[in-house]
């Protein structure tokens, strides 16, 4: 399970380990979910659900994907290198994500199963989101629920 504490030790070892990247990688995150749990106004000792974590980090990734982006629209790929890499490392801490042609056919069976519409995207989307949890992508799931309800 993951937790601040899983965090606080792979930094501790990226630190050990003089891996910069991963160390200031993880120290972003770390403040991160400190901050969520300071908002909360959690008491000292607790935690965030995993589910949670997983949500930061996800948003952590969003963000660093965005920026690359940027970087590379700016003519800055040492920049852009350097977010994907951060994406990259984050990335390992999230659950497995399902193959995108398995997504595909569950995509195409709740479409079939509500009879849906354009116009019912966002109950689609939900149904996918209860039914997935973390093992799919928004960003994935939205673009083939898009491509099948044209």
């Amino acid at each position: 399970m993951l937790s601040l504490q899983q965090i606080e030790s792979d930094l501790k070892d990226a630190l050990k380990a003089r891996d910069s990247l991963r160390a200031d990688t993880l120290r972003g995150l770390k403040t991160r979910v400190q901050n969520e749990l300071t908002k909360a106004g959690s008491k000292p000792g607790q935690d965030l659900s995993e589910s949670e974590i997983f949500a930061l980090i996800r948003s952590e990734i969003k963000k660093r994907r965005d920026s690359a982006e940027a970087f590379k629209q700016g003519n800055r790929p040492e920049q852009a290198k350097k977010e994907e890499d951060e994406a990259a490392l984050l990335q390992h801490y999230l659950p497995a994500q399902m193959p995108e042609a398995q997504l595909a056919q569950i995509v195409d069976q709740a479409i079939a199963d509500m009879s849906a519409l354009p116009a019912d995207f966002g109950k689609v989307m939900g149904k996918l989101k209860a039914q997935l949890g973390d093992q799919a992508d928004g960003a994935t799931l939205s673009r083939l629920l898009r491509e099948r309800l044209k």
